[in-house]
């Protein structure tokens, strides 16, 4: 439009009428000075308006004065890139008043706190699939590395996974092989990597990593007379003490406590037999430690720690809830949460009160075999998966304090969901107990651009 005066140091476009101002609208005024637009209706001014004026770099030093009086603008985010310039500039610039939207409307574009918020959104994109079934993902992090530990039943492995810093994927590390695993959970105690791995047939062992064979070597066996079932694998610390809990889902099955003695993980106690356990939980409730077990012969039951006999002790039970398949927990703003899952009927999410579990949302969850909470800084999500249709991704509502659909995925009889984060990227494992596992990636969208 104005290349045929390159020399021009002055522009005046005032009181016209036109509304937008598009980009490379100045494109060959490489000696502009001064920019005078007033009393126009200009709504949005293109992020690269003014490209072509001259470099980035000379912007606050050779564009003196832009005068924008007179004209107001939707403070959407479509203006974000002149918010964040006026934010940044040296340059003398007049106000700029915002018509819209509402809760903007006649204020000053350089006085909006942030357009983060508004402009920003999140998705799940596919990253990477792995070519083969899974059942269980578990992560660790042992000399500033990240690897993932996948159960694989039907190709009776316990497959280590590690990040690759400069294929920016994850691949294989080791192999743990077994019968019918259906469970790999890692231990760190000191500079130790362990990792139980539970099995249905054969009975369940506990490897460890050998720095000298590179590998993870068989370092001790599970008793086959406590443990015939294992549905799952838990791990936690009380009083600097390291345990973890086996939930045993079979008729004759003892769901069992192990305690590490500095040379090994032994039985320390069993909770309860004849009930079929498919989750265990370890939750801090007020500062006290419990364990939640659900069942599918009962309503999940709390167990609590006895600080004198040091074991668990029953503390009572979440009513109203049969045939829980898994119990996870979660905060969010220093508040307690559980999730729920069921196959048949809704799923729920319940919170802390201070005295008892309320429930505050109920999940369609036709089919569902995992409920799992996760986090990515303040983007708070649940992930629901079906044997049936698509998986939906839940992400938290501050305002209405529930969860809302967020993103379908499809992923075939999904069994776990695990999150990871490495290089600053973040990651969410499907495993699939049909299908491929895959991993997706958490991403932030910039709706401004």
């Amino acid at each position: 439009m104005f290349s045929h005066l390159p020399s021009l140091q002055l522009l005046l476009l005032n009181s016209n009428s036109f509304t937008i101002i598009r980009d490379d609208a100045f494109a060959g005024l490489f000696h502009l000075e001064y920019l005078f637009i007033e009393g126009n209706k200009i709504e949005t001014i293109s992020r690269n308006a003014f490209r072509g004026l001259h470099t980035s770099m000379c912007l606050c030093f050779i564009l003196i004065f832009r005068d924008l009086r007179g004209n107001k603008f939707e403070c959407d985010c479509k203006a974000k890139w002149l918010y964040l310039w006026l934010k940044m500039t040296n340059s003398t610039v007049s106000d700029v008043l915002c018509s819209g939207p509402p809760e903007y409307q006649e204020k000053k574009l350089n006085d909006v706190t942030s357009f983060d918020y508004e402009c920003t959104t999140t998705d799940f994109v596919v990253h990477q699939t792995l070519p083969y079934q899974s059942v269980s993902v578990d992560t660790f992090n042992s000399k500033n590395d990240v690897y993932v530990a996948i159960a694989q039943p039907s190709m009776e492995n316990c497959m280590v996974l590690e990040w690759d810093h400069i294929e920016m994927n994850f691949r294989s590390y080791d192999n743990i092989t077994g019968q019918s695993i259906v469970g790999c959970k890692a231990i760190l105690i000191d500079d130790q990597v362990f990792v139980v791995v539970a099995q249905l047939f054969g009975g369940s062992h506990i490897y460890k990593y050998d720095e000298s064979w590179t590998k993870f070597v068989k370092f001790q066996d599970i008793e086959v007379s406590r443990i015939s079932k294992p549905n799952d694998i838990e791990l936690f610390q009380i009083d600097d003490e390291t345990f973890f809990v086996i939930a045993d889902s079979s008729k004759a099955g003892l769901s069992t406590v192990y305690k590490w003695n500095s040379k090994g993980f032994y039985s320390y106690q069993s909770l309860h037999e004849w009930f079929r356990d498919t989750d265990a939980e370890f939750v801090d409730i007020d500062g006290k430690s419990h364990l939640i077990l659900s069942s599918r012969s009962q309503v999940p039951i709390i167990l609590q720690w006895n600080k004198s006999s040091k074991k668990f002790v029953p503390h009572g039970d979440i009513p109203n809830m049969e045939d829980v398949l898994a119990v996870k927990s979660f905060r969010m703003h220093n508040t307690l949460y559980l999730s729920l899952t069921r196959f048949i009927g809704d799923s729920r999410v319940m919170r802390w009160n201070s005295k008892q579990f309320v429930e505050i949302q109920a999940l369609p969850s036709r089919g569902a075999m995992t409920l799992q909470p996760f986090s990515f800084k303040d983007n708070h999500y649940l992930a629901l998966g079906s044997d049936y249709t698509f998986s939906q991704i839940y992400q938290w509502d501050k305002e209405k304090q529930l969860f809302k659909k967020f993103k379908e995925i499809y992923v075939q009889a999904p069994r776990s969901f695990t999150a990871v984060s490495t290089d600053r990227r973040d990651f969410f494992f499907a495993s699939s107990f049909k299908g491929k596992t895959k991993i997706f990636e958490h991403i932030i969208v910039d709706l401004s651009l």
